[in-house]
């Protein structure tokens, strides 16, 4: 584990300036829904950019969705629809719904955000998750009880989610709407006038629920009344709502929180019993459970904070009389640090010339933590005595050259890339990446002695070796190969005198 000292060296590298990556941005708004092929935008068009460019540029789409529902065409400039897409299925109730995406170019690197609002099309109708309501209510109850009933659903939003309902037929029964505070409307049924078993001993009803798209879609579901004598008196909550929370992974069969009602009546008609009413999240009869005599609620499933972050339920109690009463169950989802930083090379280079500037990106990283706050937070760092530098901008990293880079010295680097969060206990994930310096020529050739000397005697042939000479260049293969030329020849005092000059145009000769 890295010191007090190399934590500071590192968080001195992530101050270095940011060169800057991301050019520009662009927005398009399509509705769901459209085909395989449908254009969504002129991407080269609107950012002003040359169709040669996104070829050379090798110009592609990065998203951190394992789908990928947008391609791009190179060679048009045009983003097109590659996977059908169901608004619902991406964003539920989340307005608005939008993708976000990267187009990534190379030589030189740049990065383009892309902004792609996914609009709603009326293509789902109010549904209700049960077949029909029974209800159960005594003779005795009196004008303005109130009956919770199951609300529809509609996963459509705006105009064309759910609006409105109706009660058919109405003599004996309206209806009550309540807001709630996640906009959604509690349906109660509420009795006008008493009723008389020994007249009628049961009604059906017809609850229907309308959207607002054009045309207007409807659900509707049957509600079967039977009579019953004497209950009058509904179980009473001893608190309207219910407020716990619960750590993310916890067991399955931990206890979150305990329910009670009480009811005035005496016999069985005292009798409560604890069950979950419909919600708008159909996974929730999965997750907890109520113990019908207790009111305990239990934990029956699997949370993750990172998919619900809280929970909201209706419980009901009923009495053996069939009077009814709700009270509501909030439960918060506690995160915990389960999530180690992922990291995604967008582009590498191979390969730089040593005499690249400082400040050269030589490669792009996305980091993403799927955990939130503190647990989420995270910062990257490089091994130690290399000239290059890692800074951020959002979850996006570059790795650039910080000092001058000479292959002479150190010809290849493998850069270890360090993300760790913030969490107690911290988790972190590495890459590796490999990088080459490639030669440029910037050393002379050296003469292995500054003056060389030999004896000859007079009188010899031509063609006759008289001395050798050996030049050396630290430089690699076409920048290493030397070439001579003899530059001067003098005579002084018997002496023959040679100059040479060393060239690096051509091979040894």
């Amino acid at each position: 584990m890295a010191g007090p000292d190399a934590m500071i060296r590192y968080s001195v590298l992530s101050l270095t300036l940011l060169i800057q990556i991301a050019r520009g941005q662009v927005s398009y708004s399509i509705p769901e829904e459209l085909i395989k092929g449908s254009m969504v935008g002129n991407i080269a068009q609107d950012l002003g950019l040359d169709l040669q460019r996104l070829k050379s540029g090798k110009a592609r789409i990065f998203t951190r969705d394992s789908t990928q529902y947008i391609e791009l065409n190179r060679n048009t400039g045009l983003l097109l629809i590659r996977e059908k897409m169901d608004r619902e299925s991406l964003c539920a109730k989340t307005t608005p719904c939008a993708l976000h995406l990267q187009m990534i170019l190379e030589n030189p690197m740049e990065l383009y955000t892309i902004t792609i609002e996914i609009t709603d099309i009326n293509d789902n109708a109010p549904s209700f998750q049960k077949k029909d309501f029974r209800f159960e209510i005594s003779e005795s109850a009196v004008a303005g009880a109130g009956f919770m009933l199951g609300r529809a659903f509609d996963p459509d939003v705006g105009s064309n989610a759910l609006q409105s309902y109706s009660l058919k037929p109405s003599e004996q029964f309206r209806l009550g709407l309540h807001n709630q505070a996640d906009g959604s409307k509690n349906v109660e049924m509420i009795l006008q006038r008493p009723l008389d078993r020994e007249t009628q001993s049961s009604f059906t009803l017809l609850l229907e629920a309308f959207d607002g798209g054009d045309p207007v879609l409807s659900g509707t579901v049957q509600i079967h009344i039977t009579v019953l004598d004497i209950n009058d008196n509904a179980p009473v909550f001893m608190q309207k709502v219910y407020k716990t929370t619960i750590t993310e992974n916890a067991p399955k069969g931990t206890v979150l929180t305990v329910v009670s009602a009480s009811d005035a009546d005496e016999g069985s008609n005292s009798v409560v019993t604890y069950y979950i009413s419909d919600t708008m999240d159909s996974n929730v009869a999965d997750v907890f459970l109520v113990k019908e005599q207790t009111g305990e609620l239990i934990l029956n499933g699997h949370v993750d904070f990172e998919k619900v972050s809280h929970f909201e339920l209706n419980i009901q109690a009923k009495d053996q009389g069939g009077l009814l009463n709700a009270c509501k169950v909030i439960i918060a989802v506690l995160d915990i640090n389960d999530n180690s930083p992922s990291i995604q090379i967008l582009s590498s280079s191979h390969s730089i010339p040593e005499d690249s500037k400082s400040g050269t990106v030589v490669a792009m990283l996305n980091v993403d933590d799927l955990d939130s706050g503190v647990n989420g937070q995270v910062q990257c760092i490089i091994n130690e005595n290399i000239p290059f530098a890692i800074t951020s901008q959002s979850s996006f990293f570059s790795l650039q050259t910080e000092q001058e880079l000479d292959r002479e010295r150190e010809a290849e680097y493998n850069i270890s890339v360090i993300c760790t969060d913030e969490g107690v206990p911290a988790l972190s994930s590495n890459v590796s990446l490999r990088l080459q310096i490639s030669d440029v020529n910037d050393n002379a050739p050296v003469f292995e002695k500054s003056h060389y000397e030999a004896c000859v005697l007079e009188n010899n042939t031509p063609g006759l070796s008289i001395v050798t000479v050996i030049a050396s260049d630290v430089d690699w293969n076409q920048n290493a190969r030397v070439s001579y030329i003899l530059e001067q020849l003098s005579y002084n005092n018997n002496w023959l005198y040679l100059q040479c000059h060393i060239s690096l145009e051509t091979n040894i000769r």
